[in-house]
């Protein structure tokens, strides 16, 4: 995994190919890049990750940020009812009882 300026990248190594090559994570848009070496890798991550901001800019869109902190989460009525009642119980809200739940 790697991080830059908000960003996560993951990396796999092609070994028929012999290079390296990863995708931003957690966007609906699509930034790749690729290398042949750990050096490369990391720059060619950058530099992805630059050329998408600048585009952005100079097109006048906004830039996706990934991991809004939002989740839509589906789930049974009977384990929605259980879990606001737990909630309630503990004197928590819903998304309150969830976070702790995860977070375990």
């Amino acid at each position: 995994m790697m991080k830059y300026k908000g960003y996560i990248g993951v990396v796999n190594y092609d070994d028929e190919a012999k290079i390296f090559h990863g995708d931003v994570i957690g966007l609906k848009d699509v930034i790749t890049f690729q290398g042949t070496s750990v050096k490369e890798i990391e720059k060619s991550f950058k530099d992805s990750i630059d050329d998408y901001l600048t585009w952005c800019k100079e097109h006048g869109e906004k830039p996706e940020k990934t991991f809004s902190g939002k989740l839509n989460l589906r789930m049974t009525p009977d384990l929605h009812a259980q879990l606001v009642l737990e909630a309630a119980r503990k004197g928590i809200s819903l998304n309150d009882l969830i976070n702790e739940k995860l977070s375990r």
